[in-house]
């Protein structure tokens, strides 16, 4: 069972050793979820740095993170978050992000402290 959900900027910073990649080192070791849209935005950023796409599934599929499918009622509840969202400027990803921590009421963990004025029901853990 997983105890928080990865934004894309959460997983990178483990990946790259950026501040705050110890709680997320953390949460994984814990049993972390991510979303598809969420690992594909990764392994996009990571293919924008010219790694090849085999190196890039060596680095995430050994990390024991739940991958949940994008499927119709997240995308829905994503949507949902637009207009609560929207101030601060979330991407489709972050929403994503927060839409799973809420389905699976787990809090979310990520790199932008903006999240933190949030009031979604879910709790936030900016690891900067």
């Amino acid at each position: 069972m997983s105890s928080a959900v990865l934004d894309a900027s959460a997983l990178l910073a483990l990946l790259n050793q950026e501040a705050g990649w110890q709680s997320v080192a953390e949460a994984v070791a814990n049993g972390a979820a991510i979303s598809t849209v969420n690992l594909s935005e990764v392994a996009a950023k990571l293919i924008q740095r010219s790694v090849p796409i085999e190196t890039v599934q060596a680095a995430l599929n050994p990390l024991a993170m739940e991958v949940v499918d994008f499927d119709q009622h997240l995308a829905y509840r994503t949507a949902q978050l637009h207009r609560s969202t929207r101030a601060l400027g979330l991407s489709l990803g972050d929403r994503a992000c927060l839409a799973l921590a809420q389905q699976l009421e787990l809090p979310a963990i990520t790199a932008d402290p903006a999240w933190a004025k949030l009031n979604l029901g879910i709790s936030v853990l900016a690891i900067r």
